[in-house]
């Protein structure tokens, strides 16, 4: 076992022992000492911010990035883009440092409002999947690969796309799902081996949607299964990233580009042809 991996089982490990030791502190009378209840708390904030912080820079200091195909076509936005900042989404943690989300944006009549609903303040708290078009958007191979990890069970939740869905997720559902690992956070998701230590990473599939499994070998441009909401999402959305290991706990992240669309930044619209995506 790596010693990030290690850190990881730890810091997971340090929530659960807080946890219980706050539910034993209810039962009991008097209560635990308030300095033994909170001690794994503050060990699991310290391992927590020391991974988020520890990344590849290093390693990957000259590399260039490594190029495969989109893993999509149509009409897409960017958001948490690498081209932007790094770590994207603000932490190493799982391999992310250089992830990218994108939703899909398809084009609307002049006069008609925008296809992919927007963030509401309060009304509606949530929406369901197929109001997104990224939902059951399909998804292809970005190389010639072998498929390491295939997961699909999770189910797909609705949105988190307003004020209070959004501070559920963000206090109470992600810390929960974080207790239990990567894939909590991740939800279903497919880890494909590129080769060369190259490891490509869909987050967020679509429940029962992945038409492959481990040990199964792939060709660029097949599809592989569906954008889905499943894992600490705010509304279906396609997580992609590359990483130097199979496992996200211990893995450093790889910068990527896509081929014919590079990478684009925050808010940025690109296209993909179906060719393009197949090449």
């Amino acid at each position: 076992m790596s010693v990030r991996k290690a850190m990881m089982v730890l810091y997971r490990g340090c929530w659960l022992g807080f946890v219980a030791l706050v539910l034993v502190g209810v039962l009991l009378e008097p209560p635990l000492p308030f300095g033994l209840t909170f001690l794994p708390a503050v060990v699991a904030l310290v391992i927590g911010f020391t991974l988020s912080r520890t990344g590849p820079a290093k390693q990957v200091k000259g590399r260039p990035a490594v190029e495969v195909a989109p893993p999509v076509t149509g009409r897409w936005s960017a958001l948490n883009s690498p081209a932007d900042k790094v770590p994207s989404h603000g932490t190493h943690v799982y391999g992310q440092t250089y992830a990218i989300d994108i939703v899909a944006e398809p084009e609307t009549p002049e006069g008609e409002p925008p296809a992919r609903p927007p963030f509401r303040a309060i009304w509606p708290v949530v929406r369901r999947n197929r109001d997104f078009p990224a939902f059951g958007a399909p998804l292809f191979a970005v190389a010639d690969a072998t498929v390491v990890r295939a997961s699909d069970g999770q189910r797909d939740h609705l949105s988190r796309n307003s004020l209070p869905a959004l501070a559920y997720l963000m206090l109470i559902e992600g810390g929960v799902r974080d207790m239990f690992g990567p894939s909590r956070i991740i939800g279903n998701h497919l880890v494909l081996d590129l080769g060369e230590g190259v490891h490509a990473v869909y987050a967020h599939v679509q429940r029962g949607s992945l038409t492959v499994r481990a040990g199964e070998t792939v060709r660029a441009g097949q599809e592989i299964g569906r954008v889905g909401n499943s894992g600490n999402t705010t509304e279906p959305h396609l997580h992609f990233h590359l990483m130097d290991g199979p496992d996200p706990d211990s893995a450093l992240g790889i910068p990527f580009t896509w081929r014919g669309v590079g990478v684009p930044g925050s808010g940025e619209t690109f296209t993909v042809e179906e060719q393009a995506a197949r090449a």
